[in-house]
């Protein structure tokens, strides 16, 4: 297969090499060209093109059989979600309208679910967050898929949770350089998924998923924020970090929102299998590390 990756750095580099590994020759899309090097040095072939800009994506002609689109507003606001989200989606679509795509997926968010009382969400729950940011993600899927429903476009939506892996988590960053601090009585649940899984999913969804469809990409055991630090308390051997009001934590991902996300739908129809299935699976292996360097 052709494939062609939007968005080509934290989880596209790494999916893109493991594509060409496959035998599939590979394209990484992304605004600038500080990272080629790493591109070509995986054997993905750069393309200088930034989505929001329809112009930019006017000087190639797409010729691709799979499109993964992991565009991100790297923390942006809501002009930004508007911009590389909802605006970067319609060009795309529009920019590939006719293209014989085998395969589209698109890496959305949990962050479209809105509720706040605990419960357990699935693709079927309603998507009515209370952000704005949440909105225009909603806004973005009905996009794809009113594509798939008006012209057969072959896409596939996934709602990631949080992603972690090798130098990326915020909150287990933030507990290694001692800054880390637990938001209110740290009962708000987290959903996370390992990023070497989010490859697999994808892979899943390349090869599986059923156009029109969503599926929730997130492991399989959603945890209270206090349960977490408690663990790293104790695995570390260090204190457990303080508490503080909600609102001093505003960094926070997923804030204004409270529910465990399933991710049923996924392995019972994609049969995908989780190789780090919960946190402390994926966690240990960064633990063990930062105890090999004395950290």
């Amino acid at each position: 297969m052709r494939v062609l990756i939007v968005g080509c750095g934290y989880v596209g580099l790494p999916l893109g090499a493991d594509l060409v590994r496959q035998g599939h020759p590979v394209w990484g899309m992304r605004r600038s060209a500080k990272l080629n090097a790493e591109l070509e040095a995986a054997g993905i072939q750069p393309i200088i093109a930034d989505v929001a800009k329809r112009e930019t994506l006017a000087r190639v002609t797409p010729s691709f059989d799979w499109v993964v689109n992991l565009v991100s507003s790297a923390g942006g606001g809501v002009a930004e979600y508007r911009e590389v989200y909802l605006q970067g989606t319609r060009n795309l679509l529009e920019w590939l309208a006719g293209v014989p795509l085998k395969k589209y997926v698109y890496t959305s968010s949990t962050g479209v679910y809105g509720q706040n009382d605990g419960s357990l969400v699935t693709e079927a729950s309603p998507t009515e967050p209370a952000s704005e940011t949440g909105r225009i993600l909603v806004e973005t899927e009905k996009l794809v898929f009113d594509a798939t429903k008006q012209s057969g476009f072959p896409a596939v939506v996934l709602r990631v949770a949080g992603i972690y892996g090798p130098g990326r988590g915020h909150l287990f960053q933030q507990f290694l350089k001692g800054e880390a601090r637990m938001a209110g009585d740290g009962r708000r649940i987290m959903n996370m998924i390992h990023v070497d899984d989010l490859i697999g999913v994808i892979l899943a969804a390349l090869e599986k998923g059923a156009a029109g469809a969503a599926y929730n990409a997130v492991d399989d055991e959603p945890v209270l924020e206090i349960d977490f630090l408690r663990w790293l308390s104790e695995t570390q051997k260090k204190p457990r970090p303080p508490s503080v009001p909600e609102n001093e934590r505003p960094e926070r991902k997923g804030r204004g929102t409270n529910k465990k996300v399933s991710n049923f739908k996924l392995t019972d129809e994609l049969g995908y299998r989780f190789k780090f299935p919960n946190f402390r699976a994926g966690y240990t292996p960064a633990i063990d590390q930062q105890r090999k360097i004395g950290g």
